[in-house]
This record gives structure tokens, sequence and C-alpha cells, in this order.
């Protein structure tokens, strides 16, 4: 496996770039960007002319990582030339939130085949719901294919998320995938958060899905707002920094649940995954040590198997790039250290991170995790 690294932080850089760029010398290519280039006219119609015939797959960020590095407002892009592994990309437009169920199923089916081994997703990051669209994939995927992923960003607007399409152009409405075959390619995937629940269980009273009306019989919203005083002003950014611990029942995973929007009208939260009704909830928080500790803790478990890394791929949550703010390098740097000196790095801050982990083989919506994917050839 060959990596070429490049990271762009000036529109007439990537102008440059995309003019002068020899797209068909690798098999994929791997895109991170601020949303700032891909809404740029100009910079849109050279991306999509200069990858004319490649396979690309990339998404608008809250944040990206790149060559061991986090990077704001930049336009990074890693390419990669494999030695014995095929790699396939299909496409889907989300047309609603209800159709991620499909969505995941389709896209499952079109990559199943014998020799499948991994399967890398990146969807639009506001309106998907990501429960469904995981369990779409789990429907399909046999158990012993392994599966990472993440959400789209747009720095904490969520306002609009942009993911690479079938046509090699930023789309608002896409669901990417990427199936890495054969026997060359081993992978290894770890994931930890590093956030404390704290007050009392609470029961989930009325939900639909992932939005949440009743916890404890009490509207949702006002229920959260009276934990966050005077922090409730700054919904749903805000809640970013106190997302819910959440147990289906007594032999589920725990999971993390980070809220995408709010509603005064109904007094509800809409969640990146779902939250049933009967579900018991607790609110969380978290400090700069305990998210630089869960970084670590998530590559140490990504790579005990210890493959001989060549690519990895991190997923980090937005909350805790607004929990680290200035140290937010030092979260890269512990799992870095964790891995050969020549492994290329690249990734991103998602609004959702995706992987299999816990009590079943069921790839799985996270929230608040760093979220590692090891890929080598050797």
């Amino acid at each position: 496996m060959r990596v070429k690294q490049s990271r762009f932080k000036d529109e007439h850089e990537v102008i440059h770039f995309l003019s002068h760029f020899n797209a068909s010398e690798y098999d994929l290519h791997i895109v991170f960007t601020d949303i700032i280039y891909p809404t740029e006219p100009v910079i849109s119609e050279m991306f999509s002319k200069a990858f004319k015939d490649s396979m690309v797959i990339g998404c608008t960020t809250a944040g990206e990582i790149i060559n061991k590095h986090s990077e704001d407002k930049s336009f990074s892009i890693s390419s990669v030339k494999f030695e014995r592994t095929k790699v396939k990309k299909f496409t889907y437009s989300l047309q609603n939130t209800s159709d991620s169920f499909n969505a995941g199923k389709l896209l499952g089916q079109l990559l199943l085949s014998d020799d499948l081994k991994h399967v890398f997703i990146l969807s639009e990051g506001i309106h998907v719901n990501g429960t469904r669209l995981t369990e779409g994939f789990n429907s399909v995927l046999p158990p012993e294919v392994n599966v990472s992923g993440g959400l789209a960003g747009d720095n904490g607007k969520f306002e609009k998320t942009l993911v690479i399409d079938q046509n090699n152009q930023f789309s608002s409405d896409c669901i990417s995938v990427i199936g890495f075959y054969g026997d060359s390619i081993k992978s290894s995937t770890g994931s930890y958060g590093g956030w404390d629940s704290f007050g009392i269980d609470r029961v989930v009273t009325r939900s639909k899905e992932n939005v949440v009306y009743e916890i404890d019989n009490q509207p949702a919203l006002d229920l959260y707002k009276s934990y966050l005083g005077d922090m409730s002003e700054q919904l749903p950014g805000s809640a970013l920094f106190f997302p819910l611990e959440m147990r289906i029942d007594e032999k589920s995973d725990l999971l993390v649940r980070t809220i995408l929007g709010v509603s005064e009208a109904d007094k509800s939260m809409t969640f990146a995954g779902n939250i049933p009704e009967g579900a018991s909830v607790r609110l969380m928080k978290t400090n700069v040590n305990r998210v630089i500790d869960g970084a670590e803790k998530a590559a140490v478990i990504a790579n005990k198997e210890k493959l001989d890394a060549e690519l990895v791929l991190m997923v980090s949550c937005v909350g805790r790039k607004l929990v680290l703010k200035q140290l937010v390098q030092d979260e890269i740097e512990a799992v870095v250290m964790e891995f050969p000196d020549a492994t290329s790095f690249t990734g991103f801050y998602s609004y959702g991170e995706l992987l299999k982990s816990g009590f079943s083989d069921n790839c799985e919506l996270h929230n608040q995790t760093m979220t590692i994917t090891v890929l080598s050839e050797k």
C-alpha cells in the first residue's frame, strides 16, 4: 500500500492542486474538507473534473485530521495505491430520515461478496437516522465483515453537510461506502469515549425513533434545560458538552447520544440515533484529561492485532473537539504514538461515529467517541 497525502488551507492552493493532480495514479482518494471549499463553484467544478474517472470518498467536516495533525478550515486528501486489494464504491441519495434503513440495506446488498472484508461508510450528518442506517447494513452484511465510518459535519453549524456522490460531486443528501475486497487487506477497529454519566437514571416515556418527547413523563427539552442552566440559551450547540448515556436493557451496550436539534413547539429533542421508549438515560460530562485518555484507549484497542498499520482512519466527535479546544492536537498525538512511525493518518471530526463493538457483531452509531480504523496489506 502506498499513500500520498496533501493538505491545503487556501482556496488558491486547492485550485492549483486540482489543476495539476494526476488522480489516475491511485486506486482510491479519501477527502476530508471544510465546507468552504466544495461550496465554492470554481473548486466544485474543478474537483469533479480532476477526479472524473477516479474513485473518491469524502465529506465535509467539523475539523480535519491529516498527516498526524488536527486542522481547521483545510482541504485534505489521502491518495492510496493498493498492491493486491480491490475497492468498490457505491452511493445512495437519501430521500428523508425514514429512508435511512433502506439506504443501509441497499448499499449493503450492493457491497456483498464472498471476499468482502471491510466497509467504510460516510453519511450525510444531519437528516440521517444513524441507528436505522446501521440496522440496514446489519440486515445484510455477515458478522465477519468489519464496518466503520462516520457522519459528515459542517463546523458545528448543523445546517448542511456534504458527501461526495457517484459523480464525484459534493451532495447534501448522499451516503457513500467503500468496500475493501480480497485476502490481502487486513483491518481492525477500536473506539472509546471518556465521558462520565452523572445524576439519576431516568426513563424515556415518549419517543419516536430518534425524537424524544418525554423523559420521566416530563417534557424532554424542559428537563434537559434544567440541567444546562444558562447554557440552554446556546442549544443545540451547547448539547455537545452534555450528551445522554443510553441503555435499552441490561444486555445491551451503553451508547452515547448527541442532540442534533430541539423543538420549542413540542419540547422535543432530536438525536443522531434512536432512543426508544423504556430506555434508561443519564446526562454525561467530561474533562480534557478523560477525552485524551479515551483517544489513547481507542488506539490500544484498534492496535490489539498488531497489523503493522499502513493507513489509520480517525473519526472523532465534534463534541470532543469543543471540550479540548486548543489541546485538540493532544488527542491526535495520543493515537499516533500507538502506531509505527511510517503509518499514514487521516480522518475528521464528525456528527456521529459508526463501528462494530461491544456485545454484538452489529455495527452501531456512537457519539462522543474517538473511533479508529486500521488498514494494512502487509
